[in-house]
């Protein structure tokens, strides 16, 4: 993501960004960034079919998931292409892949991390263990990378209750392709519960989060087993 922050706030310079980069949707289209047509249908849809991606030039919110585009082509372009396969077979009615696809949009993560011990902790949602008790190991072995377009709005304002829905990964993996790896294998009926819960704002150093006390608030670091 840091390359792409310098850029200028405009349309133009996305799409130069894009261009430069030969981004595109699984579909084939050249991805464009372009101003809301207020166009009827669905919007993954249209993606799909012209590769045009409306961009309020005002919206934070709208800025980020171009950004992200950017960051991460594959996974963004695969969870177009799942939204686009599923839309006409749902009559309607949204389905829980779906729902698991636009969390992971709006809030996914992916832990790197290739000790098992720390992995573990995460999965079983031992946040003072892990954030407090192991703080020197995470920093040294756990790094996060954040692709959701909400939460990287949200984190211009951090607080402690912006949670990610994480999959986890090991160092030396591109995290790119490892999320849209990890989302192709998922089948019709996976859920948003596939992804791990991740209170990223307590990684160690992301936030004023150097006392034990700050790990105490169940209402952002729920303690239990995840199953």
């Amino acid at each position: 993501m840091r390359p792409w922050l310098g850029l200028p706030r405009s349309r133009e310079a996305l799409n130069e960004a894009a261009a430069a980069a030969g981004l595109r949707t699984e579909s084939g289209m050249p991805v464009r960034f372009v101003a809301p047509g207020g166009k009827r249908g669905a919007y993954e849809l249209r993606v799909d079919e012209t590769g045009c991606i409306e961009t309020r030039a005002e919206s934070l919110h709208d800025w980020f998931n171009a950004l992200c585009w950017l960051a991460f082509p594959r996974t963004k372009a695969r969870i177009n292409a799942m939204h686009a396969a599923e839309i006409p077979r749902e009559r309607g009615r949204r389905g829980r892949l779906r729902d698991l696809l636009t969390i992971f949009d709006e809030g996914g993560a992916i832990v790197l991390c290739a000790d098992d011990e720390l992995n573990r902790l995460a999965r079983e949602l031992r946040w003072r263990d892990l954030f407090w008790s192991e703080r020197s190991r995470v920093r040294a072995a756990m790094r996060f990378v954040v692709l959701g377009h909400a939460v990287l709005e949200q984190a211009l304002k951090p607080w402690p209750g912006v949670t990610c829905k994480a999959l986890f990964a090991r160092p030396g993996e591109d995290p790119d392709q490892a999320a849209a790896a990890w989302l192709a294998s998922r089948s019709e009926g996976a859920s948003p519960r596939e992804l791990a819960p991740l209170p990223v704002f307590g990684y160690p150093g992301w936030a004023d989060n150097e006392r034990e006390s700050y790990y105490d608030d169940e209402r952002y670091f729920r303690q239990g087993k995840a199953g």
